[in-house]
């Protein structure tokens, strides 16, 4: 009983480990996630009584349990059936590829992250590069918003910082959804943008399984009170003017809609734009296909190219921020007022008369986002000195067309921002950034557009065109470029 036993050093150290594991899987890792367990309770309660949009239980719970409720729902169930019998495929190999998509889908939203990482990233990020504003805010909108209403945030798509400065403006308001591309299947990028909420969707997939799988999730978060936010026109806009609605989305989530059911579905129409889009020259090259289209590594290394140019030049003092950035609010839309004005139940159409509602009911969206399209200096000046692009224009010139249309919107119902309300002061700023960027050139005569550089400002005039060419008659400003060609006469 006392003989010395005598055994290896590999032995002990197993051993050893074996013990410490022991004592952190029993004892201290309980603990440490009690802890931290505890203070996102705690988080989550501060956050329920200050946000506008409380935090859903369906967001709260854990991710291994949505993705069984996902795999197993009675729907998706019946759609495996199917598949079988029309493909002929085993029952066990088509529920493991579901329960891929599942996985693949459902985020893993951690509201820790979201709320205390992500908005001082978004915030830190955004106010560094832009001087952010809001547009036309419709907040009292917002707030007749019913508690028992799911939301959908519908936005348009001008650049990659969408993602970054919807969630620093909503900050406030509610923990949003993304349906993201699989641009975003990257790691690091894909764990923290699960953390951050959002989904994968692999967009344009003919696989009918996963599609049907991606509609019961989008449906379940939307029937548990997830906000969603979804960019409407379903990718980037490569010249700058509004592309056509996708409406995939949409679909999936007014297809099973009850209008006399307990849960509406309010739709929030949002509208960005920036007087710098930072990815404007790729996108325009996209357009007119003289490039292709950039990988997700290509895209995020070109990124920080980007902003390690712009910390030189801060470190030189020759930095200034990207212009202004701005968000517009549109007028939200009740999809059950809405069946209800049209005399209608999704429910009950055909797939193509589904379809063609869904269609029509994506414009309708599409024109209230058009109408809070914030109007910033570079995108009236573009707009301006493509009127007449060979010549030069002298400041006062420019000035004089900037307030005249300004006064032209204004009286039409639009909300223009004005920065300090001087239109002085808007030109100087909008002047700056196109002569920083080279896109304008100065001499004795005036401005005058830089070779080449014509598309870029067409890229940005876009933007408006939808406001601003209508008024194009209008005597208040339409006289703007004829008035320098008579100064110049």
């Amino acid at each position: 009983m006392t003989d010395t036993v005598e055994i290896p050093y590999w032995l002990l150290l197993t051993i050893g480990l074996l013990a410490l594991w022991v004592l952190l899987e029993r004892l201290l890792l309980p603990s440490v996630r009690w802890f931290f367990r505890r203070r996102v309770n705690q988080l989550i309660d501060r956050l329920n009584q200050r946000l506008k949009l409380r935090l859903p239980t369906f967001s709260l719970t854990k991710r291994r349990v949505l993705v069984d409720r996902l795999v197993y729902d009675p729907k998706v169930l019946n759609e495996v059936r199917e598949h079988c019998e029309r493909t002929g495929a085993p029952w066990d190999a088509t529920l493991e590829r579901v329960e891929g998509y599942a996985r693949e889908i459902v985020p893993a939203f951690n509201a820790y992250f979201y709320f205390n990482l992500g908005r001082r990233f978004s915030r830190w990020m955004v106010q560094r590069l832009y001087r952010v504003r809001l547009g036309k805010n419709n907040a009292r909108g917002l707030e007749g918003i019913p508690d028992n209403a799911s939301v959908v945030f519908v936005i348009n798509h001008r650049s990659n910082m969408d993602y970054v400065l919807v969630s620093y403006l909503s900050q406030k308001q509610a923990a949003l959804s993304y349906a993201v591309g699989e641009w975003a299947r990257v790691w690091p990028l894909q764990q923290i943008v699960k953390a951050m909420g959002a989904y994968f969707v692999r967009r344009g997939s003919n696989n009918e399984l996963y599609r049907r799988v991606l509609e019961r999730y989008v449906q379940m978060a939307v029937e548990g009170g997830v906000v969603q936010a979804v960019f409407l026109e379903g990718g980037l806009s490569r010249d700058g003017a509004f592309r056509e609605p996708r409406i995939g989305l949409l679909d999936y989530m007014l297809r099973d809609f009850d209008p006399q059911g307990a849960r509406d579905i309010v739709f929030v129409p949002v509208c960005l734009n920036y007087d710098r889009v930072i990815e404007d020259r790729t996108l325009i090259q996209e357009a007119g296909k003289r490039v292709e289209r950039k990988s997700a590594i290509s895209a995020v290394w070109g990124s920080l190219k980007f902003l390690g140019r712009s910390l030189r030049r801060r470190s030189r003092g020759q930095w200034y921020r990207l212009g202004y950035a701005a968000a517009g609010f549109g007028r939200p839309v009740s999809a059950s007022a809405w069946c209800r004005a049209e005399r209608l139940d999704f429910r009950a159409l055909s797939r193509r008369e589904r379809i063609e509602e869904t269609r029509r009911f994506a414009d309708g969206l599409m024109g209230r986002i058009a109408a809070a399209m914030p109007v910033l200096p570079v995108s009236v000046l573009s707009w301006l000195m493509l009127q007449d692009p060979e010549q030069a224009w002298r400041r006062e010139q420019l000035e004089h067309g900037y307030q005249a249309l300004i006064q032209a919107l204004d009286d039409h119902g639009v909300d223009a921002y004005v920065p300090r309300r001087d239109a002085a002061y808007a030109v100087e700023v909008g002047l700056r950034m196109l002569t920083i960027r080279k896109l304008l050139g100065a001499d004795e005569d005036g401005y005058r557009i830089q070779e080449g550089e014509i598309p870029v400002l067409r890229y940005y005039a876009n933007s408006i065109h939808h406001l601003v060419d209508p008024l194009a008659q209008d005597t208040a400003f339409g006289n703007a470029a004829s008035n320098k060609r008579q100064s110049e006469n």
